[in-house]
């Protein structure tokens, strides 16, 4: 069928990209996927955000819709509610609803990975590491990518779709014609990492928890690893982590806000992995539309939100779901699915920005 030779150029290789690529190839598109980065099944270590993922029904149901969810969340840890820490060391379950309900907690790169290799099942995909665009002609199709060795790969193709995260080049040529609308909302907060260690090799909390300290101007949040570490993840105000600027001042502030948390983690633990890394900004976009000529932007690119309703990457995924239904009801025909994606997911996407920050007001809150 004349769909199965069309050519498809997805830019970026994190989950959105990948799983995209999945649902392409299973079309029969002829589907290449260009990462700015190496082959991150390759690396010892990946280059950008590691804050983990809780993967809900939304993403979920894309990952069903591909036929590849029982095996990617194998090594998910189910999270049946929410573990509230108050300042009293005191500990009180919130169940995020029925007792056979729960969102899984993911290790990004490992989820990546899987995808990726997914990906690359389809004889039809192509993965191309270390190209990163450099132009693109958002009405042609054609394309420019620069290799680490600054030799640069032009090429071209009938669709194409920017999966290239919040600061999206795709989306930066699309800013560039009349009538886009763009806004980006930098928060006043930031957020760093901290791996809290096993305890006699066994997990130092409970396990099926979304674990959160709630402080009121900031918050403390801790998700489960296979490995029986816990990834958490500091939330507070730019001033906040301006005044801590020695140990002392570190430890005196997590004694005095998260005191459990500094006994399970250890003043030791603590420093080190707080002083190893500097505070990184939340940003939150809206622009629309989504296409413009054959070139469509989805994930990140299209709606980047921050982390407090753990829905990110499930919108994404249920960006690749929602474009591949259009795909169905228009016979894969691009002209009429684009404009019919911003349609469609526009103003869903932007409301789940809007959600995802007003529901950090909610879990600082909580009472003590």
């Amino acid at each position: 069928m004349e769909y199965k030779r069309k050519r498809v150029a997805v830019v970026g290789g994190g989950l959105v990209g990948s799983l995209n690529a999945c649902f392409l190839a299973r079309r029969g598109f002829e589907v290449h996927l260009y990462e700015y980065r190496g082959d991150i099944r390759q690396m010892a270590q990946v280059q950008g955000r590691s804050i983990n993922l809780a993967l809900a029904e939304r993403g979920r149901c894309a990952l069903r819709g591909i036929g590849i969810e029982t095996k990617l969340i194998a090594t998910g840890i189910p999270m049946y509610g929410r573990m509230i820490h108050d300042l009293d060391r005191k500990r009180r379950p919130i169940p995020y609803g029925k007792k056979d309900q729960y969102n899984l907690s993911m290790d990004r790169r490992k989820l990546n990975e899987d995808l990726l290799t997914n990906a690359e099942s389809f004889a039809n995909v192509h993965l191309h590491f270390d190209h990163k665009i450099v132009s693109c002609s958002l009405d042609s199709g054609k394309m420019v990518f620069e290799r680490s060795d600054g030799s640069q790969v032009e090429t071209e193709a009938e669709l194409v779709i920017g999966c290239d995260g919040a600061y999206s080049t795709v989306r930066s040529h699309m800013m560039r014609q009349q009538r886009f609308d763009y806004s980006q909302e930098y928060i006043p907060h930031a957020y760093k990492e901290l791996c809290l260690r096993p305890n006699d090799g066994k997990f130092a909390m409970e396990i099926n928890y979304l674990h959160i300290w709630p402080r009121s101007t900031f918050m403390l949040i801790a998700l489960p690893n296979q490995d029986k570490t816990f990834t958490c993840t500091i939330f507070m105000p730019w001033q906040n982590f301006d005044e801590i600027r020695s140990r002392d001042d570190c430890l005196q502030f997590f004694r005095t806000h998260f005191p459990d948390f500094v006994d399970l983690m250890g003043e030791k633990n603590l420093l080190n992995d707080y002083f190893q890394v500097s505070p990184q900004p939340l940003v939150s976009i809206k622009c629309e539309p989504y296409h413009v000529g054959r070139t469509v932007i989805m994930g990140d690119a299209a709606h980047a939100m921050v982390p407090f309703h753990g829905q990110g990457m499930n919108a994404g995924f249920e960006d690749c779901l929602i474009f591949d239904r259009i795909l169905d009801v228009t016979g894969n025909d691009f002209v009429k699915a684009l404009p019919e994606f911003t349609k469609t997911r526009n103003a869903d996407a932007k409301a789940i920005c809007d959600l995802s920050m007003r529901n950090y007001i909610e879990v600082r809150y909580y009472k003590q």
